[in-house]
């Protein structure tokens, strides 16, 4: 069976915006966030109690970029690739506060409508996740992180990312504990734990369904100076 072409630039516009439209699904549901996002919205809550005006995708491109820092100091090394990783924070950053606007406007507020909110924003994650990692143009710094480490030490990708959720998951707790008061949990819940748990499988299984029935291909000439 021949394989259809799906265009890397089509599955970065697709990434970004499922991934926020994910993440506001997601929070609608308050389960629990995913285990990236969760410290960026802990920041969000704590400073808008000060400063309204603080959006959760304001938080989320101040933390993406000092993510950046931490990356380029690791690796002992800074790339053009991460300053065009914060421009897609700010791109994730806007569409993300839109979709809370939109999802805002879904009605139904039962345990069994946030159930599906919650599934659906997890799936809807990954996929935009896989997608993010099938593209040339910089993902957001949680997913270049991931795409960086696992090619500098030829890590398996999916094992990565399980990993650094999971570390991810701890920080939150911390991160939520040192802002809000031992004990006090701060969007984290059972669905924080199941996202650590699942997402990187389910990343895994997206992107070989992906590569199963597509071939990535980048549509524009300059696409190498990105790479």
């Amino acid at each position: 069976m021949s394989k259809k072409t799906f265009y890397t630039e089509v599955s970065y516009l697709l990434g970004v915006i499922l991934l926020a439209f994910a993440t506001a699904l997601m929070a609608r549901a308050d389960f629990g966030l995913s285990m990236v996002v969760a410290p960026a919205y802990i920041v969000h809550v704590k400073i808008a109690e000060i400063a309204s005006w603080f959006t959760f995708g304001m938080a989320e491109y101040c933390l993406q970029a000092v993510l950046l820092v931490l990356l380029g100091i690791i690796l002992k090394r800074f790339r053009a690739l991460y300053f065009f990783s914060f421009v897609t924070a700010v791109f994730y950053g806007i569409v993300l506060d839109l979709s809370n606007i939109l999802v805002g406007f879904i009605p139904g507020d039962g345990i069994a409508v946030r159930i599906v909110f919650f599934v659906s924003g997890m799936v809807i994650c990954a996929f935009s996740i896989s997608l993010l990692f099938h593209t040339y143009i910089a993902p957001e710094a949680y997913e270049l992180i991931v795409k960086e480490i696992a090619a500098k030490f030829n890590y398996n990708i999916s094992k990565v990312k399980t990993i650094y959720d999971c570390t991810s998951c701890i920080i939150s707790i911390i991160l939520s504990f040192a802002l809000f008061g031992f004990g006090k949990f701060v969007g984290i819940n059972v669905g924080t734990i199941v996202c650590a748990l699942l997402n990187g499988v389910i990343i895994g299984f997206f992107s070989k369904v992906l590569e199963k029935h597509y071939n990535f291909k980048d549509c524009f000439k300059f696409a190498d100076k990105f790479k």
